[in-house]
């Protein structure tokens, strides 16, 4: 008989404050992308299918199939399919804690990816997306469980020093439907729509995204839509009828009037005040 006693010490050091805030799946069609944001928490992306690429103000980091990405807080970014394949991920918001490189006191990029073992990483994230679906008693406690193995597991890759970050307590439904809104601000949500998502009652929800965002959910999705028109308007020649299709919008004249509340200027004018510059 072999018998082998593996004794455990209290190694760790102090432990970081986290909190996992959603976990989501999704898949884009070929030539998709966000609108550009910003978060409070961090993100981590695991690409399961496909390539893109994640859009910062100076950097365009491509993406394929089996990456790992890590975008720190209160970077801006966007995320995009290319013209050939969709684009399918799993993605996480953690609040409470940032990367950088380790030695580099200058890694201000904010996106990071990670080449350690993926599979090993991937079988955790399976793990968090199957806690979520079956929605079980404690399944909360088990996928924060899941995500400090994560954490660890990052740490332990030496590329990587994983340090506290600003932490808002920010509600796991208002986090779940700011990501959703930026990432489906196309499609034709309704508060019922945002709450379904959730898995919480519309009226709660109206109130606790205003008490930690500053608006309403259907405020925030027009803000999102406006930017989006901005920059269309910049950059393309698009007629403001295919805009107002493309920022998800049921009329013209609906997105002329949100426009203007928004901006004090008409599609129209703006453009043309943009070009003159």
């Amino acid at each position: 008989m072999s018998y082998e006693v593996y004794k455990m010490e209290n190694s760790s050091k102090e432990k970081l404050p986290f909190k996992l805030l959603y976990v989501t799946q999704s898949e884009y069609d070929k030539g998709w992308h966000s609108t550009h944001h910003t978060h409070h928490f961090t993100e981590l992306f695991y690409i399961v299918k496909g390539k893109g690429s994640f859009i910062l103000p100076k950097h365009e980091v491509p993406v394929k199939e089996n990456d790992l990405i890590i975008i720190n807080p209160n970077v801006e970014h966007t995320e995009k399919s290319n013209e050939q394949d969709s684009l399918q991920y799993i993605a996480l918001g953690i609040e409470g804690l940032a990367f950088s490189i380790t030695g580099e006191k200058d890694s201000t990029m904010g996106l990071y990816t990670y080449n350690g073992d993926r599979e090993d990483i991937l079988f955790y994230l399976n793990k968090l997306l199957e806690e979520v679906k079956r929605n079980e008693k404690d399944f909360e406690l088990i996928c924060q469980n899941i995500i400090e193995i994560l954490i660890v597991k990052l740490k332990r890759e030496k590329k990587f020093t994983i340090e506290k970050a600003e932490s808002r307590n920010m509600n796991k439904a208002v986090a779940l439907t700011m990501h959703y809104i930026n990432q489906n601000y196309r499609d034709a949500l309704t508060l019922d729509t945002l709450a379904d998502i959730g898995h919480i009652n519309k009226y709660y929800l109206a109130h606790i995204f205003k008490s930690d965002v500053g608006i309403s959910p259907i405020e925030y999705l027009n803000k999102i839509r406006i930017r989006e028109a901005k920059i269309l308007l910049e950059t393309t020649d698009y007629s403001i009828a295919h805009i107002s299709g493309i920022i998800g919008y049921s009329s013209q004249s609906f997105f002329t009037q949100a426009f203007k509340k928004a901006t004090g200027d008409t599609p129209s004018k703006y453009r043309k005040r943009s070009n003159s510059i």
